[in-house]
């Protein structure tokens, strides 16, 4: 079975279209690393709850929506080949420099994660 990194974040409304251009600077990279495909979410029926939810997962602001994003590998393995070409000091890729590619949400409100699937369904 494949293999799942999944993200949430906070971005500024008026940062949708940045966002997006963003996205499809970063996502190309993993598409050419290894994944699968990566599929970016921008948030449109995101409903408040009374303990948790998920713009009070990224601390996300009247002004912000929230975007739910994944990128689906062939294994772990890839998934950590590409982690690990990507946090090299080495790696000169542009699309990983913020002064290139600047990401247009704040970075240290993301909250994301591997997953290993257990169960899936298809139609």
């Amino acid at each position: 079975m494949s293999y799942i990194d999944g993200f949430v974040i906070a971005v500024p409304d008026a940062n949708k279209q940045a966002f997006i251009e963003h996205a499809r600077t970063a996502d190309s990279m993993f598409i050419e690393w290894g994944a699968i495909r990566v599929v970016e979410c921008w948030g449109d029926d995101v409903p408040a709850g009374k303990l948790t939810d998920f713009p009070m997962a990224v601390n996300a602001g009247a002004d912000e929506t929230v975007v739910f994003s994944w990128i689906e590998w062939p294994d772990k393995a890839t998934r950590d080949a590409a982690y690990a070409r990507m946090m090299d000091p080495a790696n000169t890729d542009p699309r990983m420099d913020p002064e290139k590619n600047p990401p247009p949400f704040d970075g240290k409100r993301m909250i994301f994660g591997g997953f290993s699937p257990v169960y899936e369904l298809s139609a």
